[in-house]
């Protein structure tokens, strides 16, 4: 019986604790219980999508040093990194994009890139292909008019750099349209390579661009090296495009004829990327994006991807591995997907690369992980260097309160820039000038010449009857003094501007994700809440000590 008491005494103990506290709970006005949930929200969400202002602020907006990796008898560090103040310096985002999401989302929404106009020029390769070439020279952008008449001359000794944009990307690109300009401001002529079917321009054969084709930027860079025997010529690439160039450099090692070339955030290892983007909630959601403009891509060129392909698996592609694994092997006769990423991973090459070799990655890239930088294969090679940020993105590295520039752009431009001036690139300018390379299976296409201008469109620069030639026709077609960039039509006249579609689909298929109002409405929503918390946080201290201590007195009863 006494048992029996004590324990519905203590039944009833806990009923009037439980009362009490609910008493408690009740006291507190609606409006704290907001402000509480909403501050719970704002670290839960600080912490999720990774935001490093307080970080930032704690360090005095210093922000973080560049970390350099590279061989201790690296001559090229030696000659060239070590006299760039940018690659020996520090980092620091733009405060209101303190976040490796909200760098990569905001270089997709906006980019704020610079406006220029580009000239088209159309590549055929030996197997039909088609590659849109598209132009900026150096009196490009120098100049407040843009001249179409301008062309290259074959004694030119202007640097040419050549541009590789990443997946689905081409010229249009913010990212791209940053480096091109800073490069052309610079005296250079530059060139965007876009992949095939991207840039406005049908696939005119059965073969498509991946993530480790590289047939087509060497094709690319004989033909210029060719046509422009006595200037300099480099190579950035980004991205999946970064991984195509630092894979073409290994495959041809001393036989390329670039004299320098930039990796901007590569994945590296493909096969560890596709595990990455797998694995947590945000990195879903760009593995979604990314396999949403893959297939865009496709529906661009469904007839022939239809034929080559598994139609139906493709427009079932939850991920860029579903995608690969009904498109991109199919096409390129791998085996499995694995297979694919393992044979087209660019750190598989990185021993063989024989030029100076810039690489620039992101340590929070929620794209290209750095579980996947070779740093060690990076230190065993004399001629790269390894520059790591601590933030910056992929693709973003925004600086400045307005977000106007790149740091990665400036530091690529300063590397080439001081490269250009050092005697290795006089070396490889009187090794190649010797001799040039064998025919190429390669030829100048028969379409116009075209201007691409900053709205989209397409204007038309000339009209050549003259039927398409192979590679070893090329000098001696009609007029051959003048420059393939900006032929003429038979009369001597430039024909009159004809807007032609240059709308791409495969762009706005994958920006319709990344383009709504509410990703836009959320990020300036968590800025805010991110920057008000030094006046929200002692607020609610001072709210919370004024109701405990109410409470002092229920809690002792």
């Amino acid at each position: 019986m006494e048992e029996s008491s004590s324990m519905g005494k203590g039944i009833t103990d806990n009923s009037s604790i439980t009362a009490l506290l609910l008493k408690l709970l009740a006291l507190i006005p609606t409006f704290h219980y907001l402000v509480a949930s909403l501050l719970v929200l704002v670290v839960f969400l600080y912490n999720f999508l990774e935001i490093h202002l307080l970080g930032d602020i704690f360090r005095g907006f210093r922000g973080d040093k560049v970390h350099l990796t590279y061989n201790s008898a690296s001559e090229i560090y030696l000659d060239i990194v070590s006299k760039c103040q940018s690659l020996h310096g520090r980092y620091l985002a733009t405060p209101w994009l303190s976040s490796p999401h909200f760098q990569t989302t905001f270089l997709n929404f906006f980019g704020n890139p610079p406006s220029f106009s580009y000239r088209r020029h159309m590549f055929s390769a030996s197997d039909g292909g088609t590659i849109a070439l598209d132009w900026v020279l150096a009196s490009d952008v120098k100049r407040s008019s843009f001249d179409p008449n301008k062309f290259i001359s074959k004694d030119d000794t202007t640097p040419i750099a050549v541009m590789v944009p990443g997946l689905t990307s081409d010229s249009s690109s913010p990212y791209m349209k940053h480096l091109v300009h800073k490069l052309a401001m610079r005296g250079w002529h530059v060139v965007v390579s876009n992949h095939r079917g991207l840039g406005g321009v049908s696939i005119t054969s059965d073969r498509f661009y991946n993530s480790g084709w590289t047939e087509d930027i060497r094709k690319v860079i004989n033909h210029l090296h060719r046509e422009y025997p006595m200037t300099v010529l480099y190579a950035v690439g980004s991205s999946i495009g970064a991984n195509i160039l630092v894979k073409y450099l290994g495959e041809e090692g001393e036989n390329t004829p670039l004299a320098g070339a930039a990796s901007i955030c590569s994945p590296w290892d493909l096969v560890v990327c596709d595990r990455f983007i797998s694995r947590k909630i945000v990195q879903r959601f760009y593995n979604k994006a990314l396999t949403i403009g893959l297939k865009g891509y496709a529906k661009l060129h469904k007839p022939i991807m239809s034929r080559l392909g598994n139609w139906e698996g493709i427009k079932r592609s939850n991920s860029v591995r579903d995608f690969d694994n009904h498109a991109t092997c199919l096409v390129g006769n791998y085996e499995t997907v694995d297979t694919y990423y393992r044979c087209c991973s660019s750190v598989n090459f990185v021993g063989n690369v024989s030029i100076p070799l810039l690489c620039i990655s992101s340590l929070d890239d929620p794209v290209c992980t750095r579980e996947a930088i070779p740093w060690d294969e990076c230190r065993a090679n004399k001629n790269i260097v390894l520059a790591t940020t601590a933030h910056g993105g992929h693709l973003g590295f925004f600086q400045g309160l307005r977000a106007r520039s790149l740091w990665w752009v400036c530091a690529v431009d300063e590397f080439l820039g001081v490269l250009h001036s050092s005697p290795y690139v006089q070396e490889k300018k009187k090794i190649y000038t010797d001799g040039l390379h064998t025919t190429l299976e390669s030829s100048i296409d028969k379409s116009p010449y075209v201007n691409v201008m900053e709205d989209g469109m397409v204007a038309t620069v000339a009209n050549d009857d003259v039927d398409s030639h192979d590679g070893d026709d090329v000098e001696g077609e009609p007029g051959q003094g003048q420059d393939p960039l900006t032929e003429q039509c038979t009369e001597g006249e430039i024909a009159s501007p004809t807007p032609v579609s240059a709308s791409q689909p495969e762009e706005k298929s994958t920006r319709q994700l990344t383009r709504r109002n509410t990703w836009t409405t959320w990020l300036l929503l968590y800025t805010a809440l991110v920057s008000t918390w030094p006046l929200i946080g002692p607020a609610l201290v001072m709210v919370f000590k004024k109701k405990l201590k109410m409470a002092r007195p229920w809690l002792r009863r």
